[in-house]
């Protein structure tokens, strides 16, 4: 499978995003995406997602036979977002159950809702706790879980590891590995040291157009200096 950006452009009153940017991610790697702040990285996750439309431009979906669609269903995107939107209303495990509940013919796991809490580090006992008296760090687990266990053929992780204790954060990376197998994952980060850690493929967001980092580069000792120079403007 292929995820197919094509021209695409995006404004925000005054400030342009975008400008004719195209690439193609495939499944079976980790792209991660870099760029300074308000270079639109979440903007283009939530284009992606269809949560927000394109000014011009296209995304669509390249399926393993070659036939392409644009018109996709954003259950085919796993989305977790750095701000969390959870149900206030359900308790961890009530919003776990029911997310199971609804992707019975496409979990990745055989675990119990509760199980998969706890491999979360959400202890039992707050595992009946309303999801408004959850902490950020808590809520980001769980969004983080949800999107996880429903093998979606796209992830788009905007800063996923962000409140995680080194434990979890731990774990939650090799389980970002084991998505790429049969998925296409991007990932959006801060921490180049993460960057360089998890990703087969380095994309920037500069000068509203997508950058490739050489893959040469990628394991190099200059990797940082190198990502500062570029979207410094070689300054």
């Amino acid at each position: 499978m292929k995820l197919k950006l094509q021209n695409v452009n995006k404004s925000f009153d005054e400030k342009q995003l975008f400008r004719d940017a195209s690439f193609t991610f495939e499944t079976g790697k980790i792209y991660g995406l870099l760029g300074r702040n308000g270079a639109g990285k979440t903007t283009l996750f939530n284009c992606i997602a269809q949560n927000l439309t394109l000014d011009s431009g296209s995304i669509s979906i390249i399926d393993d036979k070659g036939v392409e669609n644009a018109m996709y269903d954003n259950t085919e995107i796993g989305f977790v977002m750095t701000d969390t939107n959870l149900p206030d209303f359900m308790t961890g495990i009530e919003f776990v159950r029911f997310v199971m509940d609804l992707n019975k013919h496409r979990l990745t796991t055989t675990l119990s809702a509760s199980e998969n809490l706890s491999k979360y580090g959400i202890k039992e006992s707050d595992q009946h706790i309303l999801l408004r008296d959850y902490s950020h760090g808590m809520k980001n687990k769980v969004q983080m879980l949800v999107t996880e266990i429903t093998n979606a053929p796209i992830y788009l992780l905007d800063e996923p590891l962000t409140s995680f204790d080194p434990v979890a954060a731990y774990e939650v990376k090799e389980r970002i590995r084991e998505l790429k197998n049969n998925a296409i994952v991007i990932f959006s980060t801060h921490i180049l040291e993460l960057a360089q850690e998890l990703c087969d493929e380095i994309i920037l967001l500069h000068d509203k157009h997508f950058e490739i980092l050489e893959k040469e580069k990628l394991q190099s000792e200059d990797f940082e200096k190198e990502i500062v120079k570029i979207l410094s403007g070689g300054e």
